[in-house]
């Protein structure tokens, strides 16, 4: 959610006065869904909770002809402290990102092997797919479109795919020729992962 509020507070600051329409439909046409997990079934329940604590401000609601009245929002000072905070705290701090992926490869020695191979080639394969597309779009004129900022930021998101599809192939080939997963030396207490291996089997 602090994502999702960080970007409101930030949108409603830029584009103030706005509805919460436009703040919706500027989320989207930046992806938003996509790389920051901002649902957009949420904004609308977001921005009437910022209201409710008092960060953001109703201006006005309109309704015209039949269709879904719409509020007019704007931030208060003290949601523009909250935006401030929030945006400094995201670019100084490091932030772990939360990917199931990470506690399934916990659990590594549960799948055979063929199939853990073929699942990290697929990771790869669906990466190496998003930059393509990523390179589609640039060649079609849409990055240019784009604040130098917005480019910058699709260029990480590639270089972080990238670095995860070598990763994802690297360690295909040594679940593939058959490496242990145990380390060299066990504790008593630890379990036994090979022979677990083998009663999953």
């Amino acid at each position: 959610m602090s994502t999702t509020r960080m970007m409101i507070l930030g949108l409603v600051s830029w584009m103030q006065p706005v509805h919460g329409y436009d703040v919706r439909r500027e989320l989207l046409s930046w992806s938003a869904d996509k790389w920051a997990n901002v649902q957009p079934g949420s904004i609308y329940h977001a921005l009437r909770k910022l209201a409710e604590e008092g960060l953001l401000r109703e201006v006005a609601t309109e309704q015209v002809g039949s269709r879904p009245a719409r509020t007019t929002y704007e931030i208060t000072p003290k949601g523009q402290g909250e935006f401030d905070n929030l945006l400094r705290g995201y670019w100084w701090e490091m932030k772990s990102v939360t990917d199931p992926f990470f506690a399934a490869l916990n659990f590594l020695p549960a799948l055979p092997r063929e199939e853990a191979v073929a699942a990290l080639y697929n990771r790869a394969a669906q990466l190496r797919a998003a930059n393509e597309g990523v390179a589609v779009a640039a060649e079609k004129g849409w990055l240019r479109e784009k604040p130098a900022h917005v480019t910058w930021m699709w260029e990480l998101m590639v270089a972080r795919n990238n670095g995860e599809i070598a990763w994802c192939e690297r360690v295909a080939g040594l679940v593939e020729s058959g490496v242990s997963y145990l380390p060299e030396k066990l504790s008593d207490d630890r379990p036994d992962w090979e022979s677990w291996q083998r009663k999953v089997e």
